[in-house]
């Protein structure tokens, strides 16, 4: 069969473009030079005051100037998260060379993923509606409190007309919205599509996450974000965006444009568990894990590496490596494993950065290493201490959520 008369499901969706505002820099130049280097982001937090809490570290975006990458008129109206979803995506249009007209913007779409939204706006418009009255509630702050304002903000900003919607899922919110984006236009809904994961540090999302016990240090001990180690003691926060642009092989072609990498497939699956509990056996990683290969047509040998999901956290990064170890037993060459959050903290939908950062890996052959691990949980091939260079054929990034959700992604040369 002729790829033009193949069904929408068998279009084979490709990376063209990635746009990133990180703690580790802006766009995906600064970003992959500390990324590979191996440097870290996380630092005493300084936009707002932690001496209340029991933890002081978090992965802040710095030196991001949204007049770089938005008018005028629109940034006064656009609020911290949404800033820095409209500016990862203008980088992503960019970087695949996609120019915005009345010819391609009805075709042209956003979905994102997003944990906790504007927090900063929420809380300011709550406490003025609480402390004040509803009469001196600024107008502006309304639409910025709804999840989907970064898509919106960002629609506006750009100029494009397609599907634009949000999905939350929580710690797998970016990996679950690039899969939906997939089927997008897998079933022709749309020709390209922006996705990813956009969060942001808030003194409210930072105190919510202390009182839940979910940051470092949970035992008295150094506060520090340790992925897969034994002396691990939770999570530090991150915050950040992370916009891949995809399309079909077909649509790259035509344009003359030369992927990063496909997305050959993915799978998603959950485990009963409490709403901010972890589960505590590995079958439902596993069974997703599985899921996602036999979407893409692959088998377990024939995954070099994985962007982990784990943060630091007790029972997270247990379970995720445990599963690991089971899954690939039988391989002959286990896959490389590193995790990001060790340099860029957890953002919960820092998956969108991941998936940025796992792109860059495919293309360039090369792994970072998980920064924060020194004494590994169990006998895994972890990248330590430095980057792995790599020929990568296959690789899965993990999104692994409390309240049990699941979603997997495999990334293919």
């Amino acid at each position: 069969m002729d790829r033009k008369e193949q069904p929408q499901s068998a279009k084979r969706i490709v990376i063209t473009g990635i746009g990133m505002v990180t703690p580790l820099g802006i766009g995906k130049e600064e970003f992959g030079w500390q990324l590979f280097a191996g440097d870290c982001a996380i630092a005493d937090i300084k936009s707002f005051d932690t001496s209340g809490f029991g933890s002081h570290l978090g992965a802040e975006v710095t030196n991001f100037q949204p007049r770089d990458f938005i008018s005028v008129k629109n940034i006064r109206r656009m609020d911290r998260i949404s800033l820095m979803a409209a500016a990862s995506a203008r980088l992503a249009l960019e970087d695949a060379g996609i120019k915005i007209d009345s010819d391609n913007r009805d075709r042209i779409g956003i979905l994102l993923g997003t944990s906790f939204g504007a927090t900063d706006v929420t809380v300011q418009f709550t406490e003025t509606l609480i402390k004040e009255g509803p009469a001196f509630v600024n107008p502006i702050l309304v639409p910025n409190t709804v999840l989907n304002a970064p898509a919106g903000h960002t629609s506006i900003e750009l100029g494009f007309r397609g599907v634009n919607t949000t999905v939350t899922h929580f710690a797998a919110s970016a990996e679950t919205a690039i899969a939906y984006a997939v089927s997008e236009i897998r079933r022709g809904a749309a020709d390209i599509m922006l996705t990813g994961g956009v969060d942001i540090l808030s003194k409210f999302y930072y105190e919510s996450m202390t009182r839940f016990y979910a940051l470092s240090p949970l035992d008295g001990k150094k506060e520090a974000c340790r992925p897969f180690d034994e002396e691990r003691n939770g999570a530090v926060a991150g915050e950040g965006c992370g916009i891949i642009c995809i399309e079909s092989l077909e649509s790259a072609e035509a344009r003359g444009r030369k992927p990063y990498c496909e997305i050959a497939g993915f799978g998603q699956g959950s485990s009963p568990t409490t709403p901010t509990g972890w589960p505590v056996d590995p079958s439902g990683v596993k069974m997703t894990l599985k899921r996602a290969l036999v979407n893409a047509g692959i088998a377990p040998q024939d995954v070099q590496a994985i962007s982990a999901a784990a943060n630091g956290g007790g029972t997270l990064d247990k379970i995720e490596a445990e599963a690991y170890a089971k899954f690939f037993a039988d391989n002959k060459a286990k896959p490389f494993i590193t995790s990001l959050k060790g340099a860029i903290g957890e953002s919960f939908s820092g998956g969108g950065i991941r998936a940025c950062a796992l792109a860059l890996s495919v293309e360039k052959g090369a792994l970072p290493p998980v920064v924060g691990l020194s004494r590994p949980l169990l006998p895994l091939p972890f990248v330590m201490g430095k980057k792995k260079d790599i020929k990568i054929d296959k690789a899965v990034l993990a999104g692994i959520s409390f309240g049990g959700t699941y979603a997997y992604l495999v990334f293919a040369k």
